[in-house]
């Protein structure tokens, strides 16, 4: 059973924030800082804090998440908030849901949902639980749990007894569990972010790309293992200051997006600032983060082959994919498109070049 749902800050929670961003003291940094040489920028933080403090408008950026219509529906107990955008083309649309990951939320599909609306698409976008507008989990959970519940939204909830899929970051492993745990109502899938861990013998282009991926992933993923192994401990330090928890994700909007080093060339500070909100407004920033601790006892390879027909985009921000030959291993890959721009936060950078890759692969394989 669905509600509809219309957001509306809570006053107190609104001044809290505020309160906090006014007051909020950024702290010294190196003196050969540069280029986010050692993280954050302390100066683009300062600058980023004057301006919330200053000039955001909060109530504009909540007029936007309410121009669609949404909902909210429980389900296994927690509160799940969703958009629902039926075709706007005049015929009956195919259902397509699509799944953000973290630092996002459903912000990073405002523009895109109604490109694909227009496309012929009954569009569902719901906030992962314990994101954004929904409702969290009682202790942490894994993506092939939130799959679960995805299934009970677009089957039981609304009634699409088949359906298409898309993901990036946690909305791609949750968006592969489906098709991987739900083959009888998952019709094909989408991903703009492929994780792989290699099993067995390496080819020689699976090896380079591991030794690179594994580069990587040691110079920009520090974040990832202190929020699997122990996300309550900086959970709980930033839960308690914006300006803090902004300088946590602030570096991985930059880092992850088209930007060529200026972060403001792929999204304004009001995008930015709203997106830190969908956290703050609803007090989930913890809760955010217990999702990376299922990954203690799962990988992202975990489950057998899939058949569900699979369609790949790489945004060329994005974490550089492994081989083809290497993903086929697992995938039935229909489809491997490399993008002319955008990066991880592919939906919210590149909404038309989003929606025009997404509609057309499921034109073809639904």
């Amino acid at each position: 059973m669905k509600s509809p749902f219309r957001l509306e800050a809570p006053k107190a929670r609104l001044d809290w924030i505020a309160d906090r961003v006014a007051n909020a003291v950024i702290g010294y940094a190196p003196d050969d800082d540069a280029d986010w040489k050692y993280g954050t920028d302390a100066r683009y933080l300062a600058e980023f804090r004057d301006y919330w403090r200053d000039r955001y408008d909060w109530a504009a950026a909540q007029d936007a998440f309410n121009a669609w219509p949404q909902y909210v529906a429980e389900i296994e107990g927690i509160a799940i908030h969703f958009y629902h955008l039926p075709a706007t083309n005049g015929a009956k649309g195919y259902p397509l849901i699509l799944s953000h990951g973290w630092p996002g939320s459903v912000l990073e599909f405002l523009e895109a949902m109604p490109l694909l609306a227009a496309r012929g698409y009954d569009v569902v976008v719901p906030s992962l639980p314990g994101y954004g507008f929904s409702g969290r989990p009682t202790r942490p959970i894994g993506a092939g749990d939130v799959a679960r519940i995805w299934r009970t939204l677009m089957v039981e909830v609304l009634g699409y007894p088949r359906f298409g899929a898309q993901g990036g970051d946690w909305g791609a492993s949750v968006t592969t569990a489906l098709a991987q745990n739900h083959p009888d109502t998952v019709a094909a899938f989408h991903l703009n972010y492929l994780a792989h861990r290699p099993s067995g013998e390496m080819s020689p282009e699976e090896a380079e790309w591991f030794k690179a991926a594994r580069r990587r992933m040691n110079d920009v993923g520090a974040y990832s293992k202190q929020m699997t192994s122990r996300p309550q401990t900086i959970g709980l330090a930033l839960a308690d200051t914006p300006i803090g928890f902004a300088s946590w994700v602030l570096e991985k909007y930059r880092a992850w997006s088209d930007n060529d080093g200026d972060i403001e060339t792929a999204f304004t500070k009001d995008q930015l600032i709203t997106s830190v909100m969908t956290y703050l407004i609803s007090d989930n920033v913890q809760a955010a983060m217990w999702l990376y601790n299922s990954m203690t006892t799962a990988r992202p390879t975990d489950g057998g082959p899939i058949a569900v027909p699979m369609g790949f985009a790489h945004f060329p921000r994005e974490t550089v994919p492994p081989p083809r030959s290497a993903a086929e291993k697992r995938f039935n890959i229909v489809h491997w498109q490399e993008m002319p721009k955008g990066g991880h936060f592919a939906a919210w950078e590149e909404p038309e070049l989003f929606a025009t890759e997404v509609a057309g692969f499921f034109d073809r394989w639904c």
